[in-house]
């Protein structure tokens, strides 16, 4: 969320690699740029830091000059399940220590936009996707918890973990479904501990009173970076554990 979020990725990334023996890394960066899309320089920081691929959501396309990127870099990805056409794709196969992995980026339609059905669009994606891995992992990025849970259910089985993004905070409802795959509703936010879902207190509060849409601006203060450790057994591509971790970064200030 901003760049406090990003300036806590950039500091933590490294020491939570070595605390999780981390062997692949994903992150949605659609909040990076001022709370509201995504940079290429960006883009490039997130990569260098330690992050293997970079999903997004609704905000993506808030920044136009990703836009060519969106088309150049395979391990940049938008929502499969946007119209047909739009720029940029939404899915990629890394090989992450000799066994390929695929990731796919979906966006909910509930109190979002009605942009083409993540269930469908979703499901004929994973079936190309477990035709070159059974490894598989979704983001789904999506406002309703119901519509997040519907779709791991959904999904149980044929991908080895759903991982839920949008809202900024973290869930506590970390599991392993019947069939094998690890989900949360949502995975939190990296960036300001003390500001509303990463804005500025004062302004969140007076848009809230007023119901006048000002201009948001991220809090810059101390910040946290939030996320999920998936184990997976990759024969199969069952999840074996998940765990939700949240860590203090200090401002540098």
């Amino acid at each position: 969320m901003g760049q406090p979020g990003c300036r806590a990725v950039f500091i933590a990334l490294q020491g939570l690699l070595r605390e999780f023996k981390a062997d692949l890394v994903i992150a949605n960066g659609e909040n990076a740029a001022d709370g509201l899309g995504l940079t290429p320089q960006l883009a490039e920081g997130l990569f260098k830091s330690g992050v293997d691929v970079i999903t997004s959501g609704n905000h993506i396309w808030q920044k136009r000059e990703i836009l060519p990127l969106l088309d150049s870099e395979l391990r940049l990805l938008r929502p499969e399940n946007y119209p047909i056409g739009v720029p940029g794709h939404g899915s990629c196969v890394v090989n992450c220590k000799g066994v390929e992995v695929a990731v796919l980026s979906l966006q909910g339609r509930l109190h979002m936009y009605s942009i083409r059905c993540p269930f469908t669009v979703g499901a004929e994606a994973v079936r190309k996707l477990r035709s070159q891995t059974p490894v598989v992992l979704v983001d789904f990025h999506a406002e309703a918890p119901e519509e997040k849970e519907a779709l791991a259910l959904y999904m149980d089985g044929s991908v080895s973990a759903l991982v839920g993004t949008h809202t900024h905070v973290q869930t506590a409802d970390e599991r392993i479904l019947p069939r094998g795959t690890a989900c949360i509703t949502d995975v939190g936010m990296s960036g300001p501990k003390n500001g509303v879902i990463g804005i500025k207190p004062a302004i969140s509060i007076s848009r809230v009173l007023t119901q006048i849409p000002y201009k948001m601006e991220v809090e810059d203060s101390d910040t946290v970076v939030s996320g999920v450790v998936v184990e997976i057994d990759t024969e199969g591509g069952k999840s074996l554990s998940i765990r939700r971790f949240v860590r203090e970064v200090p401002s540098l200030g």
